[in-house]
Order: C-alpha cells, then structure tokens, then sequence
C-alpha cells in the first residue's frame, strides 16, 4: 500500500479540528518519572512502574483502571516513519496528561505500557458510571485531529475499563484490559468496553448525556463561571471569560468542552451557546465599569447566518455594553464560510464589539485571518506558555508572537499562567493581559462580583 492511501484511509473529515503536534514541547509536567522503569519517550512511568503501582494501590480501597489503545498507530509508522509515530505518542502523552490534571481530582497515575497503549489508573476513583464517562471523554480528546506532514490524522482509540479488586496483582489487571482491549477490536463501532463480569457497555453515558441536555437548558442547570483575566503590568482585574459547566447529578461536574461535544452529536451547538451567551450577558450586565466579558463563538453560531443580529439582540435585552464585550473565536470557526464570518465580525466592530483570535498558535495561524478580520487581540494558548521560564526556545516563541501583535497593533492575552516566573517574562516580553491559576480559576458568578467590588 502506497503511502498517499495510507494516509487518506487515516483521514476521518468531519467532528474536530486538526491541531499541530508540537515537536518542540517538553515532556509533560505532571507524568514525568524518576523510576528507572519509565519511558524514555513519553517520560511516562513505563510497564514495570505501572504493575508495582497497581499491586500497591490494589489494597488501599476504590481502584479503577483503563487501557488505551491506538490501533492505527502502526499505520502510522508505516505511512510516515516511526519518528513521526513517535511525535504523535508524545502528543498522546501530553493529551492525556491535560485531561487528568482538568478532569480527575485523585491519586492518578498513567502510564505508557508498550506501543500505543496507556495505562490510567485512579485511587479513590469515582464510581463506574463516572468512570465510564470519563473514559469516553478522554476517547474524543484523543481522537481529535492531528498533523502530520501535512496531512490530518485521527487516531480514535480503544479504551477498556476495570474495577480492580484488593486481591488483584498488577500484571493481573493488565493482563485483563488487555484481554478486553482485544475483544473491542473484534467488535466494529465499539468504543469502550468494562472488562470485569462480562459487562459492556459502549456509548451509554453519552447517549444519556445527549437525552438530558435540551432539559438541562430548560431547567437552567447549565451553570456559567468566569475565567478572571488581569493586566500583566499592574495585576489589576481587567475582566473576565465565560465559560460552562454541568453538574449532572449521575455523572458529576462535566467540562464545557465534554458538554459542547455532547451538544454537537445531538445537534443543539447554536441553542446551547444562545443559552450561555444570554445567561453570561445577563449576569455581567451588574458588573462595575470598566470591566470586560469575553465569550466564545462557535462554527455553529456562524452557520446560523445572523450572528451580528443575534449578539446585538442579546447586548439590547441584557443591557451590557457592546464596547464592553470581546467575542473569541478560532480559525476553525470560520473555515465554513470565511467571507461571512468576516462580515459579520466587522458589522460587530463597528458597534463596538472588540474580536480575540483564540488558541493562537495551536492550530494553522494562517496569516490571512490576522489581516483580513477586525481583530483586537491574539489569546495564546496554554501550551505556548507552561514552559517559557524553563526553555529558552519557548520563550523566544512567546516573544516573537507579542512582538507581531504589537506590530499589528494587537493585544495578547495568555491563557494558563500558573507561577510567578512565567507572570514574569510575559509582562517582560508586552503581554498585556494574563489568565491562570496564579491569581485565580473559573469562580461563580457570586465569587467574581466579590472580586470585582474589592
């Protein structure tokens, strides 16, 4: 098989946009392992450090574990060479990695076992339906696109699932995920599979998430937070993000980014971001001036054809100043009709609405939208800046992109700043906004109000 085959049978068009694989970014921070069984690739614990784990946990009370597998991985290494297979493992890491640190409040380890399989296991983990949950999730992180030489590849895993009882050894349960793991690949369309008791149950969760979301809307379940945004030179509040999130009462606390995958397999994307977007409008409508929202619009939003009628109509019934909202958006957004999009967002500009490209520097930063769109600031994402006080190569990115936006005449807001050394270099480097764990996470729109009177 040629290589041009091999990779169009790799692509998959259609749920996700594709996102560069960074070669150039550190291991992951919170996975690294000083034993001397970890991976030399991903910095992952390696297969011995996971058994020894996994005996050791298996006493201590709620266990679970998960198998992810990547079937396609060898394809991959066939199409492109096994560096490249490897690049996409690290970008796997990292993947996974993100999502235990946002959605996995326990002792949790992962690990690289062999190929493209991981290992994550939980102490004090949450019950099965939960876990299931988070299972699927995690599958539709991975199975986002990525790049490789050019082309866009999904890798939509395998997961099998496993309570692990206190009598269990760690090869033991390995040896079962893996068991489970192998019977998935016989079962064509099946994503997730528990691997204890004969239990399967693929795609169970998702579907009850989709069943429950328009009564969610209507019963106002779907709460908003705010992302506090502060000045990089003074630490002054400047603002904040609306963001969402669902406390389902069987599942837990669902990310925005699970409850907008959700909404999109059930077609609600433009009624669920209607519904934030009116709920956050409202809320900020009380805010003291000067302070700014931002919200995120979707591809859907634009596909609707009327986004400038449909913010206008919301910012006249909310009473919130359109000089005071900033509208975030990513490439992706606009690649259905980029004309219109472009037209709607200078129709919004000349009412005052200011414009933020998103998720600068993860996905194609293709230059044309730099220059044709009424834009006011660049937000890079959090991987451009978790490694700018460590590596001198990270900072030198940094800086050449708030160096452009100032040459643009743009602002830069930096998502994800945790510590003080990075608050640091980006006030250093023109950084004129900074948001993060240093000063403050997604609070509740009581919290933020506080905030915003002292």
């Amino acid at each position: 098989m040629g290589r041009p085959n091999v990779a169009q049978w790799l692509k998959r068009r259609g749920d996700d946009f594709p996102i560069d694989i960074d070669y150039g970014r550190a291991m992951p921070r919170a996975i690294r392992s000083n034993h001397p069984s970890s991976d030399f690739l991903t910095g992952l614990a390696g297969a011995d450090a996971a058994r020894a784990w996994l005996e050791a946990a298996s006493g201590d009370g709620e266990v679970k574990a998960m198998l992810i597998s990547l079937p396609r991985l060898q394809t991959v290494n066939l199409a492109y060479g096994q560096p490249a297979g490897d690049k996409v493992l690290m970008d796997m890491a990292h993947r996974i990695d993100d999502f235990v640190q946002s959605e996995i409040a326990a002792d949790a380890l992962i690990a690289r076992l062999a190929g493209g399989q991981f290992l994550l296991a939980a102490r004090a983990a949450p019950g099965r339906d939960r876990w299931q949950y988070l299972a699927e999730a995690l599958g539709r992180v991975i199975g986002r696109a990525l790049t490789v030489e050019g082309d866009a590849l999904h890798l939509v895993p395998r997961i099998a699932l496993l309570d692990v009882r206190p009598d269990d050894s760690g090869e033991g349960v390995i040896d079962r995920l893996a068991q489970a793991v192998a019977m998935l690949e016989r079962l064509p369309g099946w994503r997730v599979l528990w691997g204890d008791e004969g239990e399967a149950v693929p795609g169970g969760s998702v579907a009850l998430l989709e069943a429950d979301l328009l009564g969610a809307m209507h019963r106002d379940e779907i709460t908003v937070l705010f992302q506090p945004q502060f000045e990089c030179a003074t630490g002054a509040l400047a603002g904040a993000e609306a963001l969402a999130r669902w406390e389902h009462p069987r599942f837990g606390r669902i990310s925005a980014e699970t409850l907008f995958a959700v909404a999109d397999r059930g077609d609600h994307v433009a009624q669920l971001s209607h519904h934030i977007a009116r709920r956050a409008l409202t809320l900020a409508a009380a805010w003291p001036r000067p302070l700014r929202m931002s919200l995120n619009i979707t591809a859907e939003d634009f596909a609707l054809g009327d986004v400038a009628g449909s913010v206008l109509g919301l910012l006249g019934q909310t009473g919130f100043a359109p000089e005071r909202l900033t509208l975030e958006i990513t490439e992706q957004s606009l690649i259905g009709d980029y004309e219109a999009c472009a037209r709607a967002l200078t129709t919004l500009a000349g009412d005052g609405v200011q414009v933020a490209l998103d998720d600068f520097g993860t996905g194609f930063s293709n230059f044309r939208t730099l220059k044709a769109l009424p834009l006011d600031a660049l937000k890079l994402d959090r991987s451009l800046v978790r490694d700018i006080a460590r590596d001198p190569r990270d900072r030198a990115i940094v800086a050449a992109m708030i160096a452009m936006a100032s040459a643009l005449d743009l602002k830069v807001i930096a998502e994800g700043v945790e510590d003080d050394a990075q608050l640091a270099i980006l006030a250093e480097e023109g950084c004129n906004l900074f948001q993060g764990f240093l000063r403050a996470g997604p609070v509740s729109a009581e919290a933020f109000a506080m905030l915003a009177r002292q």
